[in-house]
């Protein structure tokens, strides 16, 4: 019996443990403002703790010390009249200043979560129903590119990620990288953050924004400077054109159908902002936004039937014929 308590026990414990790490943890800190969050929260959870464990000795103490039989039961002698006047006064000035240090100390952190250094990067996200446009920014036109549903950093640079929503209100939260900011139509809102080493955190819209809310992720890919001046190249290059013969039939399709209505593949005839930019589609990690893992039957899946996979969503399920699927998932997943 006690052995089974014990093995019990332990995976209770590490059930809960699992829980504070991960790619989607605000318990797993990947950088000086989520550090900062995760301080606060501790701080805020042991005081609590404290507090709640106080006035449960008290309740139990109280409770051993009634006396019964008493014929008025809530009459004091004079001397634990005083005694319990003390304690009383004590525990509301007590509350009083736990409730001002911890205010405080939210206040001056949350200044040093909003204090803003000189970016390294700077990033637009726009909030769709359900995806987001990811607009890299720069003084020089032709540095500019735009991608969706994954946002790659240097490690160790101040990142200002500029939030707009485009049709309801959006939340960006990435929970190991930093808290939460609202994207709201007709506001600008901005958050920084620094990526502390490189990996690969999973973002979410953090507000309800409709149907497929819980189908609108994201990730962020911290990468070593290197690496991503290299990346963010390589996304600044126009689409290549398909060497093989399914690619380029299937490039072919792809601007013969209502897919150039709402996408843009950057040196080709589609030029839509309606949807996700698709010129280095096959190159993210996931398809519709964090829905499915990026690969060549998820393409086909996706294609073929995106209602079936998410319900709601604004693209339209589009006729294609069983001899045009293959050319036209080849050429998509040749989009890196």
């Amino acid at each position: 019996m006690r052995g089974g308590l014990r093995v019990t026990g332990g995976m209770a414990a590490a059930w809960l443990l699992s829980a504070c790490s991960g790619p989607q943890s605000a318990l797993d800190p990947q950088g000086p403002h989520a550090d900062n969050l995760a301080r606060l929260f501790w701080i805020f959870t042991v005081i609590s703790a404290v507090i709640w464990l106080a006035v449960m000795v008290v309740l139990v103490l109280g409770l051993a010390r009634r006396v019964p039989n008493r014929r008025d039961p809530l009459a004091l002698e004079p001397r634990a009249e005083r005694r319990s006047l003390v304690v009383v006064g004590g525990a509301v000035v007590a509350t009083a200043l736990t409730v001002i240090a911890l205010t405080a100390l939210s206040y001056f952190s949350q200044r040093k979560l909003f204090a803003r250094e000189n970016p390294g990067v700077t990033v637009k996200v726009t909030g769709y129903q359900w995806w987001w446009d990811v607009r890299y920014e720069s003084e020089s036109p032709d540095r500019t590119f735009t991608t969706a549903n994954e946002i790659y950093v240097p490690v160790g640079v101040p990142v200002t990620v500029k939030l707009t929503g485009y049709d309801v209100i959006h939340s960006f939260w990435v929970p190991s990288l930093t808290g939460k900011q609202d994207l709201i139509p007709g506001q600008d809102n901005e958050i920084q953050f620094v990526a502390s080493r490189p990996g690969v955190y999973r973002g979410q819209c953090a507000e309800f924004c409709g149907w497929q809310h819980a189908h609108m992720g994201m990730f962020v890919v911290a990468l070593p400077r290197p690496e991503f001046e290299a990346w963010a190249e390589a996304q600044r290059t126009p689409a290549a054109r398909p060497e093989d013969a399914e690619g380029q039939k299937g490039a072919e399709l792809f601007v013969s159908k209502a897919c150039v209505m709402c996408h843009t593949i950057r040196g080709t005839s589609a030029g839509s902002r309606v949807g996700p930019d698709l010129t280095h589609f096959a190159s993210r990690k996931s398809i519709a936004s964090a829905t499915l893992p990026m690969s060549r039957g998820n393409i086909a899946a996706w294609v073929v039937d995106p209602q079936g996979i998410k319900p709601g969503v604004n693209m339209p399920n589009v006729s294609i014929a069983a001899d045009e699927l293959d050319p036209l998932v080849s050429y998509l997943a040749g989009l890196r």
